[in-house]
């Protein structure tokens, strides 16, 4: 693995645990989630910009490590980025809770 794939493996796994933190600190389930824009907001951009950062993954990488679906990743930092403020709340919340922690044991076992 070159050094920018590694490095940008290290900034999801930031992001991933930016994710994590901010529903540990506001003790969130699904209904505060909902509820609280700040914590939304706050959540969709760590996604956004893992989206981006998958997005700047070389092409070899994402060729090589077929672990994760790249494309579909990125494909949601489009939705955050281009939905105009409504994202599916249930999508952007099992995001959260589900596929970023498994991203974020995928990157950190190529890290490692």
């Amino acid at each position: 693995m070159n050094s920018r794939d590694n490095l940008i493996l290290k900034k999801i796994i930031e992001y991933s645990n930016e994710i994590q933190a901010t529903i540990e600190r506001f003790t969130l389930d699904r209904d505060k989630f909902a509820e609280d824009f700040v914590v939304k907001n706050a959540i969709a951009m760590c996604i956004l910009q893992i989206g981006e950062l998958v997005a700047n993954l070389t092409d070899e990488f994402k060729a090589v490590n077929t672990g994760m679906p790249w494309h579909e990743i990125k494909a949601m930092r489009n939705i955050a980025a281009h939905n105009y403020g409504e994202i599916d709340i249930d999508i952007l919340w099992e995001t959260a809770l589900y596929d970023i922690p498994d991203l974020k044991a995928f990157c950190e076992k190529l890290v490692a």
